[in-house]
Formats: structure tokens, sequence, C-alpha cells
């Protein structure tokens, strides 16, 4: 006779199991005072962090170890990954170290040795002396305008022939620029030597021994992992990763690492600069950056950090959508660094009490205002309709505010013919997904409000990316002027204003 369990009592042995598989992905946990540092010294922290609106949408820090503070921005979550831009490119070096480990290459091959497909018919000759370790510290030889004017997403997948046929002027490991293409051909020779992506080479050998979930990593047109961006992580697996490299490539009695190559990966292997002010003049490893106090990190685009203090046997990760990366840092050397005690220090429940609340109620504000205005019945239903002039960038064919008989608003857009409609939340945070580019929808949280008698303000976060966009309607009898910005870019944030007509 078969053994019968009970429903409910297979529903707890299985959450019992599930909390438990979760609990042992975790980086232990202690409080601050245990550790050496002040519960009440981290608070001037985030508050300094939220005067000063620096972007931060998490941080998480590790000491000897364990988690001492943690906390997200809500709508921001620590199960939620982040893009990580430029940080992914550390975590390419970290796949070159493990390579080499095991005799698949060396840094000292010549690049040339992996693409014969992709070489000029006549190498430049400063071409055939560049190596894996110029691609590892930037210094290719390559003048910042040809660099730039290398396309590794090109749709006829030709970015690593026209990597290979851009002019080295210079001997490689001369010339430091950062750049993104050097570390895509980085990609791309893991993938030629192990047969795997980025991603899928290190699933064995990094993050299922991080206790990692599988990574979203972007592909390029050649298959290849984007390598110098593109990764999608959760702050702790940030941390982790730091982790492993303060531990010098150990992890739970296993080498994943080895520790002479944390060693050089991390030291100054190429001079960028003379600014003793700048964490960005302190020299480059092995696509790893050094800080001012002797420390290193990993970093990526609108405040995505990694930074390693061996010094302090301190880890600490972060998740922004800064407009000033080196203000976060600044703030960190100045508020955390002062508290970091070489002991153990007398608990104190009643500033860990503070701490625990204000870490767990962190919050971006939602968008502030009214809930209606006098000219909210005469706006909700009405089609806006936008000309495809010069100015309309995002291509926006049509936009209105709808009232649903709940008494839900939804901001209703029509982009390149596809039609999209989110709910906005009033006062909160109303979570859906949307579509800011042909690359296809991506989740959102939604706030609005009316400003004024005339004017409604949508924020749209996108709670997986540092980006939130701002959608501004003012209507004016049968129009609407709409605007956007966004709160970081690559290039310019504000959009130009729109004139939309009622139908």
């Amino acid at each position: 006779m078969k053994n019968i369990i009970p429903t409910g009592l297979l529903g707890l042995i299985f959450l019992t199991v599930a909390a438990s598989a979760d609990t042992a992905n975790k980086l232990p946990r202690a409080t601050p005072e245990s550790q050496g540092i002040s519960s009440a010294a981290l608070l001037p922290l985030l508050d300094e962090a939220e005067q000063r609106d620096l972007g931060l949408h998490g941080i998480m820090i590790v000491r000897h170890g364990r988690v001492v503070a943690e906390g997200w921005w809500s709508p921001y979550a620590s199960t939620e990954p982040h893009m990580l831009f430029s940080l992914s490119k550390s975590f390419i070096s970290t796949a070159i170290g493990m390579l080499q480990a095991n005799g698949k290459l060396s840094i000292d091959d010549p690049v040339l040795k992996y693409f014969p497909e992709d070489a000029p018919a006549e190498p430049w000759k400063n071409l055939k002396e560049m190596r894996i370790r110029d691609l590892l510290i930037m210094s290719t030889g390559q003048h910042q305008e040809d660099v730039d004017k290398i396309n590794i997403f090109a749709p006829d997948k030709t970015g690593t022939k026209q990597f290979l046929a851009a002019p080295v002027t210079h001997k490689p490991g001369t010339l430091f620029y950062y750049n993104s293409p050097a570390t895509f051909m980085l990609s791309a020779i893991i993938q030629k030597v192990s047969g795997k992506t980025v991603r899928d080479f290190l699933m064995p050998r990094l993050f299922e021994p991080l206790g990692i979930a599988q990574p979203d990593w972007d592909l390029t047109p050649q298959g290849y992992s984007h390598g110098a961006s593109g990764l999608h992580m959760r702050t702790e697996d940030i941390a982790k990763f730091g982790q492993l490299y303060l531990q010098r490539g150990e992890w739970e009695g296993r080498r994943l690492l080895p520790a002479a190559w944390i060693d050089v990966a991390t030291s100054r292997q190429a001079s960028n600069g003379s600014n003793p002010e700048s964490d960005w003049d302190q020299g480059y490893g092995y696509q790893f950056w050094r800080c001012i106090p002797g420390f290193y990190r990993a970093d990526g685009a609108h405040g995505q950090f990694c930074i390693v203090m061996p010094q302090y046997d301190t880890v600490v990760a972060i998740n922004s959508g800064a407009r000033d990366m080196g203000a976060i840092m600044k703030l960190i050397w100045r508020r955390l660094l002062p508290e970091l005690r070489p002991a153990a220090i007398p608990e104190n429940p009643e500033a860990q009490a503070k701490l625990t609340e204000r870490l767990a109620t962190l919050a971006i504000t939602p968008q502030r205002g009214a809930a209606t205005s006098s000219l909210a019945a005469k706006t909700f239903g009405r089609r806006f309709t936008f000309d495809g002039s010069s100015e309309n960038r995002i291509a926006l064919e049509s936009a209105a505010l709808d009232k649903s008989s709940s008494g839900k608003i939804s901001l209703y857009v029509k982009m390149r013919g596809i039609e999209q409609r989110v709910v906005v939340g009033q006062g909160q945070w109303t979570k859906g997904s949307f579509a800011f580019n042909p690359a296809g929808a991506v989740p959102v949280a939604v706030s609005g409000a009316w400003t004024d008698d005339t004017t409604y303000v949508v924020q749209l976060c996108q709670y997986q990316a540092p980006f939130t966009t701002t959608v501004q309607l003012h209507f004016a009898g049968d129009d609407v002027i709409l605007t956007t910005e966004q709160n970081v870019a690559n290039g310019p944030t504000k959009s130009p204003a729109l004139t939309g007509h009622a139908k």
C-alpha cells in the first residue's frame, strides 16, 4: 500500500524545503555590531543618499563574509535582477582567468590566433602584436574615434571583423582607452575556446557554486554574450561575486579561481590618469578599476557597483540609477570607512531596530499630486494624435488617459503601430509592462497624478533597470503637449515636446 501524505502536510514540506534551499543560497547574516560596525552610524549614509538624490536602488554591505545591512528602494526588490552594464566586464575577466588556469589559453596569446576567418588580408603590424592581455587592460593601441565606430551589434554579424579592421596606430599595451569592443572580443575568444557562451561556461564554474540562479546575458547577432554589458543579476549575486574575490577565489572550501589570478587582475596593470581625487584615475587591472583608498571594484553605468575592500574584509554591492557615480563612492568612503572597526562592538538593539525598520521601508516616492482635477472628466477617453515630424523620435502616433468604471486610470499610447496600455498607480506603484522600443516590453512600476488642473504626470520605473521615464501631458483645449524625460541615459535625457490633436 502506498504511503499517502496529506495535501496540507505536503505543502508544508515543500515550503520548508524551498525555504531551506533559499537560505542555503544566501550569504549568512549578522548584526552590524557583531562585525565591528555601528548600526546607528549606517543611518546617516542612507540619509545622505536620499537627501542628495543619489539614485540608489539597492545596497548590501558584507563584513567578514556576513551581510550586516541590506535594503532596496521599492519598487526595486531583493528578488529582482538589475541591469549591470559594464560590471559585466569583470565576469569576462573571471572566465579568462579560469581558462588560463586550465591551460586552454594564455593571456599572452595573439588575438589574431582566434580569428583567422576575420583577419584583414594585410593586418597592421601592431594588430599582429595585440594580445589577450591588451584586451584585458583596455590598451589595444587603437584610437578612440576608431574604436567608437565598431558596431558589435551589426546585423551582418561583422562585429569581430570590424574590430580587427580598425587601425592599430600605437603599440598594444601603451594607450589606455576604456571601451566595450575590447571586452566583446574577450567574450568571443571565450566562446571559441570553450564552445559555450560566457554565461553557459560560467554556470557550473561560478554561478552554481555561488548559488546564483541562471542569469540572463544579452547576445549579439554573432551569438556571443555581449561581454562588455548585458548581464542581469540581483544585488546579492553581485555581493557573492565580490566576496569570492575578497576570499581570493575560494568558496566553501573549493577553489574556483587561482589566488594569483585575482591578485594580478585586481592590481594596477594600466595607467589611466593622474588625478588623485578621481576614482577613475587610480589605475586599471584586468577589467577591474582601482579606487582612491586602495580598494578595487567592478562597476557599470548609472551606478552599478561591486566594491571590494581587502584591508577591511568588506564588500559593498550597489545598484542605482545614478547621475553621479563618483558621488556614491565618495559617500561610501566618507560614511562607511570610519565605521569599520577591527573587532566586534557592544550590541545596540535600539539602533539595530531603527536600522532594520529603515532598510525595510526604503522607497522611491510615487508621483506626487492630486488624484483628480477640474479638467479630468473632459480629458479621459480623448485620443490625441501626433504627426510624424523629425522631432517625433519615439514614433508616437496617439496617446490618451482613460478611466475605468472601477476608477483606475490608464495611460494609452500607440507607437510604431503598436498599442499599449498601462494602469497608473495613484499614490503608489502599480506593476505592469511597457515597450519603450522595438526590443520588446519590460517590467515597469507606474505611478501618476495631476500636478495642476491641466497637467497629468506619469512615471514609468523599469524596476529591473536604472531607468525611470517621466511623461508629462499638458492639456490645452483640443491639444495636448507631451514631453518625456528619463532620469539617466547615455545621451540626452529629455525629448522634444510633441503636440497632439484630439480627434
